[in-house]
């Protein structure tokens, strides 16, 4: 079998799980259920935790949705991470109920005041962001050229998070 080298990143942590550096590659799932049928979605946290699972990303398409993760996180052991579309208030919000990560998407989160907002409040809290692009929500130029599109998206937040110099992301 053929060894794979690992490139070496900048080291970020999320809750109590160690994201690049030298650290093990970890696994994170994402639940299928609706984030505010609490007891549904611990049930199937637990499940993905027996599996294996480091941590969990949750759908967060609401206020209600934010407000749960609060109960979700008395329940579980694992870090939870808030996937945030359309909505900064959300992240916000998220923060609050204890996320341990931020997902946020440069193809739906666009103006640099909302985004701030969100940087300010993951950096006071200790909040690491996950930049996560899809090729869905990235506007395409009028070449149609969505590689370059996706890497232009990630590149413009990442420059607004080192301009405010915040340093705890990935990007995927």
């Amino acid at each position: 079998m053929k060894k794979i080298k690992r490139r070496i990143s900048r080291q970020v942590k999320v809750g109590n799980v160690l994201i690049g550096g030298n650290a093990p590659v970890s696994v994170q799932g994402m639940t299928k259920t609706d984030t505010c049928d609490v007891q549904a979605t611990v049930r199937q946290i637990r499940q993905m935790t027996r599996a294996g699972c480091d941590l969990v990303r949750l759908a967060v398409p609401d206020m209600k949705a934010a407000v749960a993760l609060s109960a979700i996180r008395r329940e579980i052991s694992i870090p939870l991470v808030a996937d945030i579309h359309f909505d900064y208030r959300l992240a916000l919000a998220a923060m609050k109920n204890n996320a341990d990560k931020i997902r946020l998407n440069p193809g739906n989160i666009k103006e640099q005041r909302q985004v701030e907002k969100v940087l300010a409040a993951a950096a006071g809290r200790g909040i690491p962001i996950r930049i996560g692009l899809n090729s869905g929500s990235v506007l395409r130029s009028a070449g149609n050229h969505l590689v370059e599109d996706m890497l232009r998206a990630a590149a413009e937040y990442e420059r607004w998070f080192r301009s405010l110099d915040f340093y705890d992301y990935v990007i995927s």
